[in-house]
């Protein structure tokens, strides 16, 4: 009974840190469509509130929060690929948002992000990787206090 309470623990926080790094992803894409360009740099905050989030909210700070803070992370770079590049195709065909989406389905939105990801970006997405889990990792207030 024990064993299949954890492991349910572990869906459902595995679960909550896809949603969080989706809604993540999805909030990212306003200011790059916004913008008209991309933003790969907001990563690294985006990586640093998923980090907090998954720490305070989703499972205690440590190595599996610091794993799927660093997984929502890369789930939310790779869903701005995928909606930017949605959106892309809506405005070359004249469709919205949400049919897009629906015409165009998930294997071609895939490719599209795939080929328009640059070493940078990748760099920046797996930077704010790094950042969340760090994050997701540190106990709350464990900075040390300086010494004189």
């Amino acid at each position: 009974m024990l064993i299949a309470r954890h492991i349910l623990m572990l869906l459902f926080a595995t679960f909550s840190a896809a949603m969080l790094g989706l809604a993540a992803g999805a909030v990212w894409m306003l200011p790059t469509l916004f913008l008209q360009h991309a933003l790969p740099w907001l990563a690294v905050p985006a990586g640093w509130l998923l980090g907090l989030a998954v720490r305070n909210w989703v499972r205690p700070a440590g190595a599996i929060a610091a794993l799927l803070a660093a997984l929502a992370t890369l789930l939310a770079a790779a869903y701005l690929g995928v909606l930017v590049a949605a959106a892309r195709v809506a405005g070359a065909m004249g469709l919205g948002l949400v049919d897009a989406l629906r015409e165009a389905g998930p294997g071609m939105l895939f490719q599209l992000a795939q080929m328009a990801l640059s070493p940078a970006a990748t760099g920046w997405f797996l930077a704010g990787a790094l950042v969340a889990a760090i994050t997701a990792w540190r106990q709350p207030g464990t900075r040390q206090p300086p010494t004189r």
